[in-house]
């Protein structure tokens, strides 16, 4: 089947094109890892504001949060109750102590409180957890690719149309993050924004217009099907979701990914001050909610629309694709192109971020820690580089393992719940404790590691013993159950160790 005309692979090449020369443009004057790392703290707020949403959104909403609705109904969005309030919490309580001096990770505030092992592990539990995550974002964004060049183009010299796909996203994205460092991956980011935001406007209220009864009929049947429901206020460590998984599961899920992992925190370093930064989080605060709304709304929509029209590719069932199905087979020429640049927008937005994030952590927390800073900047900036090019090839290898994932939203988080409760209880311990031994610290987050490993584990199992389904732990609450693991076991530890077990170090971040 046809899905694209000439018009349409304009826009789609218009847009790879003009995307890989804005990085080059804003990308051109990078001299050292302060300049590739952090943007020269010169970027205003509103843009790294935007660039969070970016980030923190990807293909995963574009296309599962939609299939979520499709499938169910509207009840995500009180998971978006809990990334507001985390929001509001970290603008608070965290950005002082992130721009309190020059730093390029959280992690540097654990060296400074415990010692340089504590900064390490936490930078090498990121690393897992990033690399994880980030290949399964992968592969979301290569199921509209997929389907928009076919197999036959994507399997040229690979064998496999998924992994020709997952190629040729991972070497776009690829390509302006190594030249420009967050400075381009920050300013591209916030034009994808807006790029995928215009999209799901226009599929917002285009798919009404192929509805009997236009914008109130589609509410209508949706709400008839039971589509439109969103409280569910019964406690349950489960899915579905429900209102107490949003107040405490969620928010503690953005703590961690806002305010211990690198991918977001590091565009709050890259703020010139207290005020820029915590701007920079209320702006993301306002946009998140009435995003993610958007677009399980436009789910419920697309349910009503395939109960009236037959499905053109009816081979396909996973639900993840309806989406990218209907863009490539229900929307005017054109427009098809323009909906397709807005998956990609959002997906490479996530990507370039990750590669920078990872490459970040690499260069400073690791290689320019053991070595002391002694060597030229040009040596951390050429491997910064290198870097990056490393880890676009972890994402690959992980993105095509991920194929055979059932629902991928769920994986995604799944796999970051195995360390963000670690990271943000070592985090929570640099303000609760100020400074002592990395012992605590350690036996907390290898403690925590390995607790949710064997949960994540036992979901598996019980995922399939239909008797043991009440026993399951759905993945918003992975990181409070972390993170309350690396919290009780880091106290215990410490006092069986005593307080002598102190190191001599403040809450003031380590130079670098």
């Amino acid at each position: 089947m046809q899905f694209f005309n000439a018009a349409d692979w304009i826009v789609i090449f218009a847009y790879l094109l003009g995307v890989v020369l804005l990085g080059v443009w804003f990308g051109k004057d990078q001299r050292n890892t302060r300049d590739y790392f952090l943007g020269s703290k010169s970027i205003p707020w509103w843009g790294i504001g935007f660039s969070i949403v970016a980030t923190e959104t990807s293909a995963l909403t574009i296309i599962s949060v939609p299939a979520m609705a499709y499938g169910g109904n509207i009840s995500f969005i009180q998971i978006i109750i809990g990334y507001v309030i985390a929001r509001i919490v970290l603008a608070i309580v965290m950005v002082p102590h992130y721009l309190k001096g020059e730093i390029y990770s959280p992690y540097q505030l654990l060296e400074s409180a415990f010692g340089a092992p504590a900064r390490k592990l936490a930078g090498a539990f990121f690393l897992i957890n990033e690399t994880l995550g980030a290949g399964v974002r992968v592969y979301v964004a290569s199921i509209p690719l997929n389907l928009m060049l076919g197999e036959e183009i994507l399997s040229m010299g690979t064998g496999d149309p998924i992994f020709g796909s997952i190629i040729v996203f991972v070497v776009v994205s690829l390509v302006y993050t190594y030249i420009g460092g967050v400075k381009a991956v920050i300013w591209t980011d916030a034009v994808q924004f807006f790029l995928f935001l215009c999209g799901g406007l226009f599929t917002f209220f285009y798919i009404p217009t192929l509805i009997e009864g236009g914008m109130s009929g589609t509410f209508q049947k949706a709400y008839t099907g039971w589509k439109l429901e969103w409280f569910n206020s019964e406690f349950s460590l489960a899915m579905p979701f429900n209102i107490w998984m949003g107040i405490f599961g969620a928010t503690f899920v953005v703590l961690s990914s806002h305010g211990a992992e690198q991918l977001i925190v590091q565009r709050v370093l890259a703020c010139g001050t207290v005020q820029d930064g915590r701007k920079a989080l209320v702006l993301s605060t306002v946009i998140i909610f009435p995003l993610f709304l958007m677009f399980l709304l436009i789910g419920a929509m697309l349910w009503v629309f395939y109960q009236e029209h037959p499905r053109p590719l009816p081979h396909i069932t996973a639900n993840d694709y309806i989406y990218p199905i209907f863009m490539v087979s229900s929307v005017p020429h054109v427009m098809r192109g323009f909906l397709i640049v807005a998956i990609l927008a959002a997906a490479m937005s996530s990507v370039s971020s990750t590669l920078n994030a990872l490459s970040s952590v690499s260069t400073m927390d690791f290689v320019k820690a053991m070595t002391g800073g002694r060597r030229s900047e040009e040596f951390y900036l050429r491997f910064s580089k290198w870097s990056t090019v490393f880890w676009a090839g972890a994402l690959v290898i992980v993105a095509y393992l991920s194929r055979q994932v059932e629902y991928v939203l769920n994986a995604a988080f799944s796999l970051r719940g195995l360390t963000s409760g670690a990271l943000l209880g070592a985090l929570m311990l640099v303000l609760l404790w100020r400074k002592g031994s990395y012992i605590p610290i350690f036996v907390g987050m290898i403690g925590s590691f390995l607790a949710m490993i064997f949960i994540s584990q036992f979901e598996w199992v019980v995922s399939r013993a239909p008797a043991l389904q009440t026993a399951k732990i759905a993945w918003p609450w992975y990181t409070l159950i972390g993170t309350s693991i690396t919290l009780v076991l880091a106290f215990i530890t410490r006092k069986l160790l005593g307080d002598k077990n102190k190191a001599p170090h403040g809450l003031a971040p380590t130079p670098v």
